[in-house]
């Protein structure tokens, strides 16, 4: 029986083309790909630095290459075009240079998927004016000084580094902690959205 996934991964494996090359950078114990190959019968493959989860995914029976996306240039492993999708999931904050890795992901990807949180959220924008310090949410739980993120950014951010680099926003879905949208989502996203998942590719 298939483990359950989340409703994040549900939105993801929508925008994915059966029997595609998909490769999921930060892939974990593989849940996302498993899926994808169980729903839509990809060809997949997984990057993860995590020693355990690499193995938990190797064990699961999926090809994954344990390795720092801050370390190895992605074209390192890959030739230009290999695939058609190129994913990773709540990672763009937290990687070295987010602007380099997309580059470099849509060298070996036809297509990229990226999701991440949105540090213009209006209970960001509140703490920071009324608190004085850096928020502290659900979607965004940790302390200034142990955060994993550290290249926060707002929706609007990303979408002017897609049109500085000359990438096409393909697809976007605004969403809160849940994953669910909304009227006021779709009209003001860069205020009342908490996630965002982007498809991308060259123009």
């Amino acid at each position: 029986m298939s483990q359950k996934i989340s409703t994040e991964f549900k939105l993801i494996a929508d925008w994915i083309t059966p029997k595609s090359r998909v490769l999921d950078l930060g892939c974990g114990d593989g849940l996302l790909l498993k899926h994808l190959i169980e729903k839509h019968q990809i060809n997949g493959y997984g990057m993860e630095l995590d020693a355990q989860k690499s193995i938990q995914a190797m064990q699961n029976g999926l090809n994954v290459i344990q390795s720092d996306l801050n370390s190895y240039d992605l074209s390192y492993y890959f030739d230009e075009d290999s695939f058609d999708f190129v994913i990773m999931t709540q990672a763009l904050q937290v990687v070295r240079r987010p602007d380099e890795l997309l580059d470099q992901m849509l060298t070996i990807g036809k297509n990229c998927i990226v999701t991440f949180p949105n540090f213009g959220h209006w209970r960001n924008r509140m703490q920071l004016m009324f608190g004085g310090k850096m928020p502290e949410t659900e979607t965004l739980p940790y302390h200034w000084f142990d955060t994993p993120n550290i290249h926060m950014c707002t929706f609007k951010d990303f979408e002017n580094l897609c049109e500085q680099k000359h990438i096409k926003v393909v697809a976007r879905t605004v969403v809160n902690r849940d994953h669910q949208t909304s009227l006021g989502m779709r009209l003001a996203p860069n205020l009342i959205g908490e996630v965002a998942l982007y498809q991308i590719r060259k123009k």
